[in-house]
């Protein structure tokens, strides 16, 4: 089995150009064949006739001796309707077959091609042309008959000729046609070779290493500059990912050292106060909540998108929200005039919503905001509260895990810095995102949207 590429191509290019050397051969040597045999037919009949006219005429040469046919004929004879010789440019000779060719009804030649008359003897072609019998014959009404007949030793050497060079040139193209095709392949897909080296040589500690971009449009060029970008993505991809773990881990490492804590002191004193053992408690749900969000953010990095079978209000989806918050720190206001129909799954918009708004009573002075509308064939929930807002450079970053603008309040505020990430990856993963925006007269607006359904 033929693995390599250049092999199959060089392969392939010697079967088609054999394919095309046999059929252009056979084409060649039956219309050098047909060419010369009806050259040479032609020449004799013409010979033939020339005889026929003399007879007509009364012209023939006396004592019956045909002078030498010109052309290349090597034969003329006549015969009367007795089949005797009356006339020949030879010896007198019985040639087999030639008293059986006849003209078809209707016609006065005839021309075929006589079979040799024993083993080793050449093939010839013969012509009879018939006539009138000459004045005073016995029977003037009866036909003569004037055969003419060339051998085939010119036409068999330039056909056999014809057949030997192409037999003889057929292995030298074959080669030629192969060779070229492994080197074209092999000069083709030398970017492919740097390629597959360079990629080989990435690993996890060099993700930074790109494979050689041969530069043009063609099917190479973008496979190089796909894999570039796929390992760009890894690279990020893997950044990220770096980042999150110590990020992770040095917002696991303060609670926890916090939960020690708090334990030693309860454990080294006679009666441990309830305060202690409370504080202990507090951290210790802060804990599972950044391990329920570290979580559900794996899920939605790893998970597939959700299938948007489901239909899902998301003005319904805010008010069920607002009625949960018994007694916000603010107060919260929803605005939803209509229905705002989408489809997604109701229990992660429900988180991603949640999100928003926990974010955002955070930080309102006075109170938040939640509206829901369908706006250009978007679902859209925006959660607007009046606090310090989020300044223009950090509208992106505030959607990083682990972000915090202002960090010491993020964190006895008990947020996790997660929960704008994962509104993020929500939102992405049905379709849409998350932006913030400046809101009117100062604070923040975060504006989800997905796409609706109408």
């Amino acid at each position: 089995m033929v693995s390599s590429v250049r092999a199959r191509a060089a392969l392939a290019a010697a079967l088609a150009m054999a394919a095309v050397l046999a059929t252009g051969g056979l084409w060649l040597f039956t219309l050098t064949r047909a060419n010369l045999l009806d050259n040479t037919t032609g020449r004799t009949e013409l010979a033939a006739r020339k005889v026929a006219a003399q007879l007509d005429t009364r012209t023939l040469p006396p004592g019956g001796r045909l002078p030498a046919p010109e052309s290349g004929v090597d034969l003329v004879l006549v015969r009367d309707a007795a089949g005797r010789t009356v006339a020949t440019s030879g010896g007198p000779q019985d040639v087999p077959g030639l008293t059986a060719l006849r003209p078809a009804p209707g016609q006065d030649s005839r021309a075929t091609v006589l079979p040799p008359a024993h083993p080793g003897a050449e093939r010839r072609t013969a012509v009879v042309v018939t006539t009138p019998g000459p004045p005073g014959a016995h029977d003037p009404h009866a036909p003569y008959a004037v055969y003419a007949m060339t051998v085939l030793s010119d036409v068999d050497d330039a056909t056999r000729a014809t057949a030997l060079g192409l037999l003889a040139g057929a292995p030298p193209l074959i080669a030629f046609s192969a060779a070229l095709a492994w080197w074209v392949t092999g000069h083709a897909l030398r970017p492919v070779t740097a390629i597959r080296t360079e990629l080989a040589a990435v690993t996890a500690s060099e993700l930074d290493r790109r494979v050689p971009d041969p530069g043009g449009a063609d099917e190479i060029a973008r496979l190089a500059r796909t894999v570039n970008d796929t390992l760009d993505r890894l690279e990020r991809s893997d950044a990220r990912q770096r980042q999150f773990t110590a990020d992770a881990s040095h917002e696991l490492r303060n609670p926890l050292a916090a939960v020690r804590a708090r334990l030693e002191i309860a454990l080294a004193r006679e009666h441990p106060d309830r305060e202690s053992v409370a504080a202990a408690l507090a951290d210790t749900e802060r804990l599972q909540r950044i391990a329920a969000d570290l979580l559900l953010l794996a899920r939605l990095d790893g998970g597939p998108a959700p299938r948007p079978a489901e239909p899902v209000d998301l003005a319904l989806l805010a008010a069920e929200d607002a009625a949960r918050r018994s007694a916000p720190r603010v107060p919260l206001r929803l605005e939803a005039r209509a229905p705002v129909p989408a489809h997604g799954d109701p229990a992660r918009l429900e988180r991603a919503l949640a999100n928003l708004v926990d974010n955002a009573l955070r930080h309102a002075r006075t109170g938040v905001l939640v509206r829901a509308a369908a706006e250009d064939g978007w679902a859209v929930l925006e959660v607007t509260d009046d606090g310090p807002g989020i300044p223009e450079a950090d509208r992106d970053r505030v959607f990083e895990r682990f972000v915090r603008l202002d960090a010491d309040r993020g964190r006895a505020s008990g947020g996790t810095g997660l929960g704008l990430a994962i509104a993020r990856e929500i939102a992405r993963a049905h379709g849409g995102d998350v932006r913030a925006l400046p809101a009117p007269g100062g604070g923040a607006r975060l504006r989800l949207r997905i796409p609706g359904r109408g």
